[in-house]
């Protein structure tokens, strides 16, 4: 067995089937926590920025011209109004977005500038290159079960939390 293959290590001294579901979620965690540390700390080191300035970008990007509105950030990124506020300020400063006038000006709408754009596809090129980088000790077909594996526990959350939010 290869090292890349080599299992991780059980925290859990081999704790019985009825620990699995808690196995499971420690490797995740584990798994997603390695993953955004490694990013973070290489858009620090590349880009001077931050993964929430990253994801806030990447759905100003996505939105194309028409920009979104700060609640539409605040529910994409599931952050409160005053942390997208603060990034929207700190990223306006820095030239990579900018307001739009709308007929409410209770309602804000941000995307991003010419400078903005060209910053964030040199950053999504690289974070593309990280995470393939960070997951290439998987086999395509691996990557693909994981995925679908992965989209199955999503479903089986989200049936988890419907079932429990019911009187």
């Amino acid at each position: 067995m290869s090292a890349a293959a080599a299992p991780l290590p059980d925290r859990l001294g081999g704790a019985p089937d009825g620990k699995r579901s808690l196995r499971l979620w420690l490797r995740l965690l584990t798994c997603a926590t390695t993953i955004e540390q490694t990013i973070s700390q290489r858009l620090r080191d590349d880009f001077g920025s931050t993964l929430p300035r990253f994801d806030m970008l990447s759905a100003l990007d996505r939105a194309g011209e028409a920009g979104l509105t700060m609640g539409d950030v605040s529910r994409m990124l599931m952050v409160s109004n005053g942390n997208v506020t603060g990034l929207a300020r700190r990223l306006k400063a820095d030239g990579l977005i900018e307001h739009l006038p709308g007929a409410d000006r209770r309602v804000q709408r941000v995307r991003l500038t010419a400078d903005g754009r060209a910053r964030f596809a040199a950053m999504a090129r690289a974070h593309e290159h990280w995470i393939e980088t960070l997951l290439a000790g998987l086999t395509g077909a691996e990557a693909e079960d994981l995925t679908a594996l992965l989209e199955q526990t999503k479903r089986s959350l989200r049936s988890a939390i419907h079932e429990e939010s019911q009187p």
